[in-house]
């Protein structure tokens, strides 16, 4: 008789085709339930992502009262270690390890970095903003220990999800990576939205300690998690570690240098870039806006994550399926963009006319305007990659993406902080320092629509090619 796991599994598998466009990426070998199973490090990079730039942005800003500039500066901290993402995919395609394990290392020194993060970051943030005891302990101890679990945590999440997207497209063929990397994306926005929920949850009565419980608990569910992706996923193999000490392998600049000659690849990270300031601005105000200008409390804002994560989740379900057609990347860039400028223009006006319904609707709107220029994006990004480097090409994508995320929230904390100093003395309105924050993000929206023009009729940039083929100084392949 067929246990329940094995029913269960079953269910999935006939189901997720139909839901899950990226699904038909499993095989024999490498069965629908482990990347599934791997896809897990993702759920983890989804739950730090919500905490982070969801929850305790809201909380700091509002309930602790620290500064929008400071709390900008501290999301946007890991930014410090973004750019390192490229280097980090190029090391573990070029990894040496006597287990001959490429992948598996990285992602272990990015789960105790997250961890470590986590563990230390609740009581930095309260002795940071003073609250009970700690208003006497000298601000720079809060300021420096936040710093640091920040970084902690940013430093694993670039790490683990650089190079678990590298390992899930060592795992499928070569034609399948676009879906396997879609993939493992649909499984972040999931956990983003389970995060979202759970979060809200656990927070609907906001006390400190249940703030200390709540960072805590992640820091264990993130080890567990991502121990249980990681098992089994990268085959010991010493005949292949032997192979890595006798492999000569290019330099970082080399490889660089030949990604980037490519056609098209410097306006494409250009256009990523662009994309990624306009939507992502956002992330640090929104919460604080719909608190302040909509009067939501903790649990209704934490909400508001999910709703994005829900837009963005069902835009790379149809950018996939787009996609799976023939149609090239870069026009349904370029189509999401062109959502989210309405998304945001709703987002502005909710605080005059019509209110929550409007600020919701603008918020899925922007979700899924960014969800189809994200995996039309990446896979523009994998389709452009030398063959032999999907690692460094990932790392790239990755790079860019996050650092002008941090920059953008960074960007953000200032405007808003700026504007409402000026407030303070003139009388302007409550919601005035966001929209013009929002404001901004249309203006990069539309910059992201014209540098996408002329990669329209770039062929490289088309799905109907074959990628070409790198020289081959890389021969390790993972069983």
């Amino acid at each position: 008789m067929a246990s329940f796991r094995d029913i269960a599994l079953y269910r999935l598998a006939t189901i997720t085709p139909k839901y899950l466009p990226f699904a038909d990426v499993a095989t024999d070998d490498v069965p629908l339930s482990r990347l599934l199973r791997l896809s897990l490090f993702q759920v983890t990079v989804g739950m730090a992502l919500v905490l982070l730039v969801g929850t305790l942005n809201r909380v700091m800003i509002v309930e602790l009262s620290v500064p929008a500039t400071l709390v900008a500066g501290m999301l946007a901290l890991p930014l410090l270690f973004a750019p390192f993402r490229t280097l980090i995919g190029f090391k573990s395609d070029t990894h040496r390890s006597a287990l001959g394990w490429r992948r598996a290392p990285y992602i272990w020194k990015g789960t105790l970095y997250q961890f470590g993060g986590f563990a230390i970051m609740p009581f930095a943030l309260l002795v940071l903003s003073g609250y009970g005891e700690a208003i006497d302990a000298p601000r720079w101890i809060g300021l420096s220990a936040a710093a640091l679990s920040f970084l902690l945590v940013g430093a694993g999440v670039h790490m683990v999800q650089t190079v678990g997207l590298a390992l899930a497209t060592d795992l499928v063929a070569e034609k399948d990576h676009p879906k396997v990397v879609g993939l493992m994306y649909v499984m972040l926005l999931i956990g983003m939205v389970i995060s979202a929920l759970i979060y809200g949850a656990l927070l609907t009565n906001y006390t400190p300690g249940r703030l200390i419980q709540v960072i805590q608990g992640s820091a264990v569910v993130t080890v567990v998690l991502n121990l249980t992706a990681l098992w089994k996923q990268e085959a010991r193999d010493r005949n292949r570690a032997r192979e890595m000490e006798t492999a000569q392998y290019e330099k970082f600049s080399v490889a660089w240098r030949e990604l980037t000659k490519r056609p098209g690849a410097v306006r494409l990270l250009v256009l990523i870039g662009m994309g990624t300031f306009g939507f992502g601005m956002a992330d640090v105000l929104l919460e604080p806006y719909g608190g302040q200008a909509l009067g939501f409390s903790v649990a209704q804002t934490t909400m508001l994550t999910a709703i994005l994560a829900t837009g963005t989740l069902i835009g790379f379900g149809f950018a996939s399926r787009a996609l799976s057609t023939g149609r090239p990347p870069i026009p349904l860039a370029a189509i999401g963009a062109a959502i989210g400028i309405p998304g945001f223009a709703g987002i502005i006006l909710s605080s005059t006319i019509v209110g929550a319904p409007l600020f919701v609707s603008g918020i899925f709107a922007c979700g899924l305007g960014a969800g189809l220029f994200g995996h039309a994006t990446l896979t523009a990004t994998i389709q452009n990659s030398p063959a032999a480097r999907i690692g460094l090409s990932l790392g790239a994508w990755g790079a860019v993406q996050a650092t002008c995320a941090g920059l953008g929230v960074l960007l953000a904390g200032i405007v808003r902080d700026v504007i409402v100093g000026k407030s303070s003395t003139t009388g302007l309105n409550v919601q005035l320092p966001y929209n013009i924050v929002f404001g901004i993000e249309i203006a990069f929206l539309v910059v992201a629509i014209i540098v996408a023009l002329p990669l329209l009729t770039n062929s490289s940039m088309r799905l109907k090619g074959q990628r070409d083929t790198a020289p081959q100084n890389n021969p390790v392949e993972v069983s």
